[in-house]
């Protein structure tokens, strides 16, 4: 794995974080400006090295059927995407990848400051970019941001290039999960923007309700599903 280099923000050279480097993400400098990122070809697995499954097990047949496609987590925030998918990556024995975390390492600011200092819609075409090119790195367990849906490419490619799962929480756990959130941006409009987000969520392939019980259970779920929507026979019992 190439070192990944530093980024140039207003003539200042920020270090990439350690995430960056674990996924292979490689930044370029274009001066003034925030230059989201291009990805290497071969990002490495997040938290770790992969242990494959045994040949026959039924996670083997997942990522099999899988080929070079990611399963996408996609909800609003507080939905659980960054915690589920890590469970579920590791059931799967597939890389996790955060894609706000990689957006805040390639630019050197958090997501709050980003907002902050170029708006919305300069994080929107960064967030864009991020993840069309992580979406070239499958299989994968990719979580994206809550407002990554609004732009119609971004789910044409995941249309395209994944198998997306709505982690479909209640107004009330949202609300609960992310009161004392000070990282987001948009954390208090969560009740303005779940209608307007709901019907792009819903068109998942995969939808699993997100609430308060252990995470591993959510991931239990997903597993029931993700054969059947892959076209896979179910197992059965001996």
């Amino acid at each position: 794995m190439r070192q990944a280099q530093h980024l140039a923000i207003v003539g200042e050279l920020r270090p990439c974080s350690a995430t960056t480097h674990n996924t292979g993400l490689t930044v370029g400098a274009i001066t003034g400006i925030w230059n989201p990122w291009i990805l290497l070809e071969n990002h490495s697995m997040v938290n770790g090295a992969i242990q494959k499954p045994g040949e026959n097990a039924p996670e083997t047949a997942v990522v099999r059927a899988l080929g070079s496609r990611s399963i996408v987590l996609v909800g609003m925030m507080g939905a659980g995407k960054s915690s589920i998918g890590r469970r579920l990556a590791g059931r799967l024995r597939l890389p996790f990848i955060d894609a706000d975390s990689e957006i805040e390492s390639a630019a050197g600011m958090t997501i709050s400051e980003i907002f902050d200092k170029h708006g919305e819609p300069y994080f929107r075409a960064g967030e864009a970019r991020v993840i069309a090119r992580l979406l070239d790195n499958g299989p994968q367990v990719l979580a994206t941001g809550g407002g990554s849906l609004i732009d119609a490419h971004t789910r044409a490619l995941i249309g395209e290039k994944g198998v997306s799962i709505w982690l479909k929480a209640d107004i009330e756990v949202l609300l609960k999960r992310t009161k004392r959130r000070t990282d987001r941006p948009l954390a208090e409009k969560i009740r303005d923007l779940l209608p307007v987000r709901e019907p792009l969520y819903a068109q998942a392939d995969i939808v699993v309700q997100s609430r308060d019980e252990p995470h591993d259970n959510i991931v239990d779920e997903i597993m029931a599903q993700l054969p059947r929507h892959l076209g896979l026979a179910a197992e059965k019992p001996s």
